[in-house]
């Protein structure tokens, strides 16, 4: 347990490191790139790439994720967003990708006050399904209870739960809360559940029965949680944590392995060698993808926290378009930034550190060097 920092004489607390904040240490041995494997496999379902989509609609439509699905990625599509409230929102993301910074905010909410409709979340799944891919599909905690068989009944293979914040334990007086347990339980598809961001808050998400649980806040780049809410865990701490909760899960369950994803504050390659190195089995990243040809954004960035209709906790970001689809996960890059061959740049880190497998990989030397990635 990292010692506890005096802040003032009336409260203590850990010191967090971000990824800037950590390097990784190259090996003795180093290992060719082209015998590196980067695939991951969850449940039954197995991909080239350990990397999914983060469900934002600037990043992921039915086309982008069935076109991450060919790359062998996953993209996860959010159900509560423009894809199932419109029956063709095309001319929607046109318009907000036209909108000034002033405006931007207001009219997000106004476009996102359209109703979901149920009809469209099951066409959107049959969609992607018919392409061969796997299919992940997000809905929040507050709608999963209302609309999940809708998604279940079309098909869907993997069920992401995603809010900014999720716990196992939700105290409300007004509403009924999601037993995640108990509906964990009833389904037959694999849960991935989050975010969180402490051991403790993960250990009982596990203990739910989910098959994956995500780390951080969502939203990345794109989240402004910390300025409005002054709520914020930095990443590399988080994913260390419950990488940690991962451990004694499996001590505890008899051997019960429950995937831990990174979600969200990873804008380069670096910081998703960095993720891996402190834990993750895989990532979910959102603005690295909203810079493709392919991204339904055209170039800018937003999240579901942007278009909150009391506390908007984002913002939507200019990116600007960079490459395609390929460019991004497999290169050739044409820029020196990380931006581009996220796949070929976290294979060079395994194999400069002298790992083959992601499991492996895990366990690579880090040091504390702040703002390292600078």
């Amino acid at each position: 347990m990292a010692a506890e920092v005096e802040i003032g004489r009336g409260k203590s607390g850990r010191r967090a490191y971000a990824f800037d904040d950590i390097g990784i240490v190259p090996s003795r041995r180093t290992r060719d790139p082209e015998e590196v494997s980067v695939a991951w496999q969850i449940d039954a379902y197995r991909f080239e790439i350990p990397l999914l989509v983060a469900p934002m609609d600037s990043v992921v439509s039915p086309a982008s994720a069935i076109a991450v699905g060919g790359h062998g990625g996953l993209g996860v599509l959010d159900l509560e967003g423009l894809w199932t409230r419109y029956e063709n929102p095309e001319p929607l993301l046109a318009e907000i990708a036209s909108l000034d910074d002033i405006r931007a905010t207001e009219r997000l909410q106004e476009i996102y006050r359209a109703p979901i409709q149920e009809e469209l979340i099951g066409r959107r799944i049959e969609e992607i399904r018919a392409a061969g891919v796997t299919v992940a599909a997000r809905l929040s905690p507050q709608r999963t209870a209302q609309f999940h068989k809708a998604v279940i009944d079309a098909g869907v293979d993997l069920f992401v739960i995603r809010g900014t914040t999720v716990s196992a334990e939700h105290v409300s007086g007004r509403a009924e809360p999601l037993n995640l347990k108990q509906f964990i339980y009833e389904l037959d598809v694999p849960v991935i559940v989050g975010g969180c961001s402490t051991y403790t808050a993960a250990l009982h998400l596990m203990r739910t029965g989910a098959a994956g649980v995500l780390v951080g806040f969502g939203g990345g780049s794109g989240h402004t949680t910390r300025t409005v809410l002054g709520v914020a865990v930095p990443m590399a701490t988080a994913v260390a944590d419950v990488a940690a909760a991962r451990r004694d899960y499996m001590d505890e369950s008899g051997g019960r392995y429950v995937h831990v994803i990174a979600d969200g504050g990873m804008t380069n390659s670096g910081d998703i060698a960095k993720a891996f190195a402190c834990g993750s089995d895989a990532v979910m990243v959102g603005s690295p993808f909203a810079r493709s040809t392919e991204a339904p954004g055209r170039g800018y960035h937003w999240g579901s926290e942007a278009h909150h209709p009391d506390v908007p906790r984002g913002t939507r970001l200019d990116l600007g378009t960079i490459g395609n689809l390929e460019q991004i996960l497999h290169g050739p890059s044409r820029v020196a930034d990380g931006s581009m061959n996220l796949i070929g740049s976290l294979r060079r880190a395994m194999a400069t550190s002298g790992y083959t497998e992601l499991k492996e990989f895990q366990r690579v030397q880090v040091v504390v060097a702040p703002h390292v990635g600078t």
